[in-house]
């Protein structure tokens, strides 16, 4: 069985500088390879520093010409909301590229939940050239973790974590900001690359249980990541690894 590799840096600013490497360079292989980057990204405080070094630090290191970016998930709000995962991507890196609109692929958050879930469906199977049952393959996909072991818009126990045909669907969970929209686990786990990054002592426990807890994927959905299917990396900070085996954080 393939294990994920596990990367653990010394403070959460060495994480985020690795982190915007990592991007940097499949972007860099992805572009040699197919000409274009298709990139998922993730919410929350940590990705937010990891994308301000790519608008600044790093800018220069990409053909943001050959960039589409997607996202992983959305709160039910507008985007100019601050909760909104798009809002915060757009303030601190998308106003600072020079980008084509048609390479912003966002969830409608204002729209309805059901319609906004289907067209983003739609958005994906046109971009992607899907036929029926197939799904697209991003050349990476962004996961922070949440406290209770979440990922994307996946809580423990919800229903769309045993979804196989949707490509994207609408969720209720149990936080603020109860409706959202996701990805599902057949389309995160078919893309070619998926990286954590997690930063914070806070989060040391849901490290713990997603990479050495008990197999439980409905109480722990960071565990539906099948680094059989494509390459699994975990980027830690030094705190948000400190619960791991030796043998694991190695």
């Amino acid at each position: 069985m393939a294990k994920p590799q596990i990367i653990v840096l010394d403070d959460s600013q060495a994480l985020f500088v690795r982190a915007a490497e990592e991007i940097v360079h499949v972007s860099g292989e992805a572009i040699c390879t197919h000409g274009q980057f298709a990139l998922a990204l993730t919410g929350g405080n940590t990705p937010a520093d990891v994308y301000s070094l790519i608008a600044t630090r790093f800018h220069l290191s990409v053909d943001w010409n050959a960039v589409h970016l997607f996202w992983g998930d959305e709160r039910c709000v507008p985007p100019d909301d601050p909760d909104s995962n798009y809002g915060m991507a757009n303030r601190i890196m998308l106003s600072k590229l020079s980008l084509d609109p048609g390479q912003i692929h966002r969830m409608r958050g204002e729209a309805d939940p059901e319609i906004a879930a289907s067209e983003y469906e739609n958005e994906l199977r046109n971009f992607f050239s899907l036929n029926e049952g197939e799904f697209p393959r991003f050349d990476l996909i962004l996961l922070g973790l949440g406290d209770n072991v979440h990922i994307a818009s996946l809580f423990p126990g919800s229903p769309a974590l045993h979804e196989t045909r949707r490509l994207a669907v609408a969720v209720e969970v149990d936080a603020p900001q109860r409706k959202r929209i996701t990805l599902t686990p057949p389309v995160l786990n078919n893309a070619a690359r998926v990286m954590f990054i997690v930063s914070g002592k806070n989060k040391a426990e849901a490290v713990k249980l997603a990479l050495e807890g008990p197999r439980n994927p409905d109480k722990y959905p960071a565990q539906i990541i099948d680094a059989n299917q494509g390459e699994v990396m975990w980027l830690l900070d030094r705190p948000a690894a400190s619960l791991l085996s030796s043998s694991v954080a190695e």
